[in-house]
């Protein structure tokens, strides 16, 4: 099974730091950035699985962040981590498909379970997307696919019909 990868996005140095080491006693292994723009650059580079993001940060908002994830990176599980989060980002958040939105602080082990449930949300997506394509059902694999897993991972179900 493909091994997860989580990005963390906060810009409190000390609080994302301790988190990142909290969650590796959880077996969750994290990458750490500390702005919207560093966590767009490292979409670009490596993309993660599951995305921890807090709203309010220096020059760009993590809501912004998500806005743009959610046009480029839809396959990306956004977990929203704020502590100054209104009910309005709440809504937002929601119609911009993050899978939860949390308050600060948090529980470790109510964050490390929101974690695994996107990720595990993520990967029966993309299995429904192979079975749906394995039957011939192409358009509905993707449809599924494109809600859950990048055109570079599940193109290579879709070779066969393009070659017709």
């Amino acid at each position: 099974m493909k091994k997860m990868k989580v990005l963390l996005v906060d810009d409190e140095i000390e609080f994302v730091t301790t988190l990142s080491n909290r969650l590796g006693m959880r077996g969750i292994k994290t990458d750490v950035v500390h702005d919207g723009e560093q966590a767009l650059e490292y979409v670009k580079k490596d993309e993660p699985d599951v995305m921890v993001l807090d709203l309010k940060m220096p020059g760009m908002y993590g809501m912004e962040v998500l806005r743009q994830l959610s046009k480029t990176n839809p396959n990306i599980q956004v977990v929203i981590l704020t502590g100054h989060g209104t009910d309005r980002d709440e809504d937002e958040s929601k119609r911009l498909k993050a899978f939860d939105y949390l308050r600060k602080p948090t529980d470790i082990d109510t964050l490390a379970d929101r974690i695994q449930g996107a990720y595990s949300f993520k990967m029966e997506s993309i299995m429904t997307a192979a079975t749906f394509a394995e039957a011939g059902e192409f358009d509905t694999a993707r449809e599924i696919a494109k809600e859950s897993e990048s055109p570079k991972t599940v193109g290579e179900m879709f070779k066969d019909e393009e070659k017709k």
